[in-house]
Order: structure tokens, then C-alpha cells, then sequence
């Protein structure tokens, strides 16, 4: 079972396909494109009883493609069919207070941040400007994200009806992220670091190898191992790292599912994140990962995928996939296109 249906439940599926794993998704979106792929398609909201029973019946094991999914629901379905990560790991990472006080009490490192309430707390921390007010829960490619150079960019109406963290802006050399899978035994798959570069906060393209030293790769890779075994996470997670003009490495975010960045793994790798993280919640055959070649993934967003679906010229080297999105939506991942080094 598979909640969420956008493009990472539509590879998941996929990925379960090459299995023979039969996959059932339930979505709030009636034209989700996981449902081109999913042996069956439940639409409903998620506080939908029986709909939420519906798919239980038809399910083994949960997982899902994105965490912004109400704890109480994960705990329900939970206590009927195994879910995978678990929600406990859910809550933590859906809120930044706990995602950043856990990655703190690790010894890991994030940039200075604090807790806010009102408009007094950001005058109070006025230290931490120029900013970035994040809303505590909920946001991802930049909403709920506002930018503070001063305490004139906080706005007057702003009632603060929700919680937020203010983060110290990062004088930003650039952005990675590290791709792991782990399994209920605690083996461990871990993909090299990726270099990620984001514009208007989404993300345009990654790419392996990243440009960084070898002490910062180990020091990636040890840092997301650390996160995982403290979670005692079992499937594919991604934790994001940014890389100062200091070479000071700090967590930013980790994503308790399989990522955007990591769509790269599909060609580039002998096993996909998203092939893992199947073999990882259905407790599948674990295969030692193999490096098949240095990769570019590029996002096709809005209407760039207008020529892609009229005449896809690629070469050789090149995979093109369609999510097969019927709206096309200004900064709406489309698709991509990996080419292999």
C-alpha cells in the first residue's frame, strides 16, 4: 500500500512492478499519476474511515510518498498493517523543532535556529538576521518559507497563528544530499553524496560525483548512517545537507521517504532508492549497491515538457521519464531527464 500518489508514488510503483509486488494506493488526488501505475486506486481524503478500512483490507504492508500525512491516520493504519518508516519517525521529521532538536542531540550539526512564536521572539533573536522564517509543519520547495534581511521585512498583519522557526540564512557554497536505505535487520545501503542546485527554491538538477572532499563526503554519509540507525528507520530516506563557504556541513532537512534527488539512482545504480526502499518495508532480497556510471538528473518543470511529449529528442545516454501529469502547472515537476557521464 502506498499513500500519496504524485511522481515518487508513481516510481515506487513502478519499482514494485520489476518485483511483482501488487501495489494499492489511496490519494486525495482524484488524478493522481500513480494511479497509471498502482494494480488498484482508492481516491479519498485520508480522515475518510471507509476508505482507510477499504485499503487496509487490501494491504499487507503501508509505506508513503510523502510525510505531511496526519499522525493520527499513520497510527491507525499502523495498528492494523505494518507501516514503513514507521509514524513515530514521521512526527518527528513533519515538525522542524523536533526534526532539528533530534539532529542536535546527535552531536550533528544545523544552522542556528530558534523557536518562534510571535513577532517579539524574532525582535529578541534579531541575532539570527538576515533569516529565513519557516513554518513549523507543512511547506516543501519553498512554501511557507519567508526571508528576513531585517526586522522590517516582518510584516504588521502577520498574526503568527502558527508556529514557526527562524533559521540564520546560510552563506551557502552549495547544497548535497545522501540517498540511504535501511533494512529491518539494520543492514545499510548507502548512495554517494549528490550535488543538488535549487532555483526558486525547487530543485533543477543533481548530479554525481559531487564536487566536494573526501572528508566531507565521509563525513555526509556518516552523518545520514547515524540518523537512520537513531531512527531505527527501515526503507529509502534522504537527508539534505548544505555545505558553507567555511566547509561547515549542516543538515537542512531529512525527507522519511525517497527524494527528488535521488531519481538519478534509477540509471546511474544497480538498485534504485526506489526498488530498496520496496525490498526494505516488504523484507525483500538485499543486493550490495553498484555504482553503474556518473550521472545528471535535470527536472522538467511546467511547460518545459511541452517539447519532451511533442518530440522527445534524447540520445543514447539519455532517460526520459513522463509523470504523466495531465495539468500542466507553472514550477510543477513534470518530469526529468538522466544522462548518464
Amino acid at each position: 500500500g502506498i499513500i500519496g500518489s504524485g511522481q515518487l508514488g508513481s516510481l515506487l510503483c513502478q519499482a514494485a512492478k520489476k518485483l511483482k509486488i501488487k501495489t494499492v494506493v489511496i490519494s486525495d488526488d482524484e488524478k493522481g499519476p500513480a494511479q497509471n501505475y498502482a494494480d488498484s486506486f482508492i481516491y479519498s481524503k485520508y480522515d475518510n474511515k471507509n476508505k482507510i478500512d477499504e485499503f487496509i483490507n487490501k494491504v499487507d504492508i503501508v509505506t508513503y510518498e510523502f510525510e505531511n500525512i496526519p499522525f493520527s491516520i499513520l497510527k491507525e493504519i499502523d495498528n492494523e498493517k505494518k507501516v514503513f518508516p514507521k509514524p513515530d519517525i514521521n512526527q518527528i521529521v513533519q515538525n522542524r523543532k523536533l526534526e532539528k532538536k533530534f539532529v542536535n542531540d546527535l552531536g550533528i550539526k544545523t544552522t542556528d535556529w530558534v523557536y518562534i512564536k510571535s513577532s517579539n521572539d524574532i525582535k529578541d533573536n534579531v541575532k539570527l538576521l538576515p533569516g529565513i522564517l519557516k513554518t513549523n509543519t507543512l511547506g516543501y520547495d519553498g512554501h511557507g518559507q519567508f526571508v528576513l534581511n531585517s526586522l522590517e521585512d516582518v510584516k504588521k498583519d502577520w498574526c503568527f497563528t502558527d508556529d514557526y522557526i527562524l533559521e540564520r540564512k546560510v552563506n551557502l557554497k552549495k547544497e548535497i544530499s545522501v540517498i540511504i536505505t535501511r533494512f529491518l535487520n539494520g543492514e545499510e545501503y548507502i548512495y554517494e553524496p549528490i550535488e543538488n542546485v535549487h532555483r526558486q527554491q525547487i530543485l533543477d538538477h543533481s548530479k554525481i560525483p559531487a564536487e566536494i572532499s573526501a572528508y566531507i563526503f565521509n563525513k555526509a554519509q556518516n552523518s545520514a548512517k547515524l540518523i537512520a540507525k537513531k531512527l531505527n528507520y527501515v526503507g529509502t530516506m534522504c537527508v539534505e545537507f548544505f555545505l558553507d563557504k567555511n566547509d561547515e556541513l549542516l543538515v537542512n532537512e531529512i525527507a522519511p521517504r525517497v527524494h527528488n534527488s535521488g531519481h538519478l539512482t534509477i540509471n546511474a545504480y544497480n538498485v534504485s532508492q526506489f526498488e530498496n526502499h520496496v525490498r526494505a518495508v516488504c523484507s525483500l532480497k538485499q543486493i550490495p549497491l553498484k555504482k553503474i556510471s556518473n550521472a545528471e538528473m535535470i527536472n522538467i518543470i511546467g511547460d518545459q515538457i511541452i517539447p519532451y511529449r511533442n518530440n522527445p529528442t534524447i540520445n543514447n545516454n539519455q532517460f526520459f521519464f513522463d509523470y504523466l501529469k495531465k495539468e500542466i502547472k507553472e514550477k510543477r515537476k513534470m518530469g526529468h531527464l538522466t544522462t548518464l557521464k
